[in-house]
């Protein structure tokens, strides 16, 4: 009972802080910034022909995306889209693999980020278009991309129609304490610290019953915690030793709302890491306010690097995460970025 006390305050204090973040945010704000600065080129504009689409299963509205892609297909003409499944031993990559080796130039993924993820990895580098149809919690690259998330058909119509944009992919390299190594695509951002501690401590059940929120309810519980001594070098510079909680790569930077990185662009080449060092609550409180009223001014728990590749060395074990998904503990690690490596419809 004391427990679900907890949770429970807990989460109706993430909600309200959030709700007053948000809504500062939004009265603060006079121009939205836009996660892409170049505009769409006319070579790319080219009409999907072959529609693919892979759905996680384990979305309560696959069906309704199914249908909505369906119809959109049936509209422009085209015939009926492969439907393809994923699994749990495979998220998206064979799926979207074997679209391309059957000639589909449009793959569209139907779920949350690990799912869009895992289809732009396979789609990376070639001359297929990836579609979005948020399905998932966060939603975070679509939320960035401004797709719908609560209107499957308009979601839908963007995904196989909407115009062609090329962004960039970063790639987050882990070496792992049992000595093996991992590289792995990310489309929005990846951390390592304390913001992978939340994710990998998320209630999952929770997660399915209040959603982002249940973000909330872990970020409380990680709060405390203590810095830890990293080292990291920007492209070819100098090593620097800081104590941090997190160090995020940004290739976007709104997450639920709030313009977390707002000079990160999905298309200038670039990631943008950001090192994360409150000391206390009273730390992440001083983030959140610069973060709510969109200030410019620095202040000493955060800071900005822009960077096309980044290696950073921890004194003691730290949690990984790509795009809000857990990807283990590790001593070493290396980011860096694909410039205009994936072609994707949006609005």
């Amino acid at each position: 009972m004391h427990k679900n006390r907890v949770i429970l305050a807990s989460l109706a204090g993430g909600a309200g802080v959030a709700a007053i973040l948000s809504w500062i945010s939004v009265r603060r704000l006079s121009e939205p910034s836009s996660p892409l600065i170049r505009k769409p080129e006319a070579v790319e504009q080219t009409a999907a022909k072959k529609v693919a689409l892979i759905i996680n299963p384990s979305k309560s509205q696959g069906d309704q995306a199914h249908a909505a892609v369906q119809r959109v297909c049936e509209e422009a003409g085209l015939e009926a889209p492969l439907l393809l499944e994923t699994s749990l031993t495979d998220a998206g990559q064979a799926m979207a693999q074997r679209a391309l080796d059957e000639g589909y130039d449009t793959v569209l993924a139907a779920g949350g980020d690990g799912t869009v993820r895992a289809v732009a990895e396979r789609l990376e580098g070639t001359d297929a278009t990836l579609g979005i149809l948020p399905l998932g919690t966060g939603n975070l690259l679509a939320r960035n991309l401004e797709i719908p998330i609560d209107d499957l058909q308009t979601a839908a119509l963007l995904a196989v129609r909407g115009e062609v944009r090329r962004i960039d992919v970063g790639h987050l390299k882990l070496q792992h304490l049992n000595g093996t190594v991992a590289d792995h695509a990310f489309l929005v951002i990846a951390g390592v610290g304390t913001d992978a501690d939340l994710f990998d401590d998320t209630d999952e059940k929770l997660k399915k019953k209040v959603g982002w929120l249940a973000y909330s309810e872990a970020g409380l519980r990680q709060l405390p915690g203590r810095r830890k001594k990293v080292s990291f070098q920007l492209s070819e510079g100098n090593w620097q030793t800081r104590r941090v909680r997190s160090v995020l790569f940004a290739n976007c930077g709104k997450l639920q709302g709030l313009d977390f990185v707002p000079d990160a662009k999905l298309d200038d080449g670039l990631l943008d890491a950001v090192v994360l060092s409150p000391r206390s609550a009273a730390g992440w409180v001083w983030i959140f306010l610069k973060t709510a009223f969109r200030a410019r001014n620095k202040i000493p728990v955060i800071s900005y690097y822009k960077t096309k590749k980044l290696s950073l060395r921890c004194t003691e074990p730290m949690n990984t995460q790509i795009d809000g998904d857990p990807t283990g503990m590790v001593n070493n690690l290396e980011v860096s970025v694909s410039p205009s490596a994936l072609r994707i419809r949006t609005a």
